[in-house]
């Protein structure tokens, strides 16, 4: 029951992410609001990236940043970063799928050479967090980078200042 709960909210936020991923020009890609931040295409690269982590986190125990790679693949243009959502979104799907949901409450951690960088938690509260929300708080700056460039924001639960009713 949680595991098919799971998969309808991620089936329909990540409609709103492709939405959200295709609204970006390539002219918005190189803006950051502060030189702290990270550009456009960085952001968008990273909510695309969170979904790589998905088969990690619902079906293994440990995530290991200290071996982790990814390929975040050519971050110049948007139809890139949405081609490289499109490739970790279908993987992350096939990864709730196969969740076996008895392991909800075992303990997940992440480590870097053996040092966990967060306390170890519950699975269940680590794919709430780490996935789901963390996702949710990267598309909220997406929107502000958007806005911040004149850019339109597509309706994600109900329609935007951008479209009618």
């Amino acid at each position: 029951m949680i595991k098919k709960t799971l998969l309808d909210e991620f089936l329909h936020e990540a409609e709103s992410t492709r939405k959200l991923l295709k609204a970006i020009p390539d002219s918005a890609l190189d803006f950051k609001p502060s030189e702290i931040n990270w550009t456009t295409a960085q952001l968008a690269s990273h909510i695309s990236e969170v979904y790589n982590w998905y088969d990690v986190t619902f079906n293994q125990d440990v995530l290991d940043m200290g071996s982790y790679q990814y390929d975040k693949g050519d971050i110049s243009k948007a139809e890139n970063i949405v081609a490289k959502f499109e490739e970790n979104v279908a993987n992350a799907q096939q990864a709730i799928e196969k969740w076996d949901e008895s392991t909800m409450m075992n303990e997940w951690k992440m480590e870097m050479d053996g040092n966990s960088i967060f306390p170890p938690m519950p699975k269940i509260q680590v794919i709430r967090s780490f996935l789901y929300n963390h996702l949710y708080h990267h598309r909220g700056e997406l929107i502000v980078y958007l806005r911040s460039t004149g850019n339109k924001v597509p309706g994600m639960y109900g329609p935007t200042a951008d479209e009618k009713f």
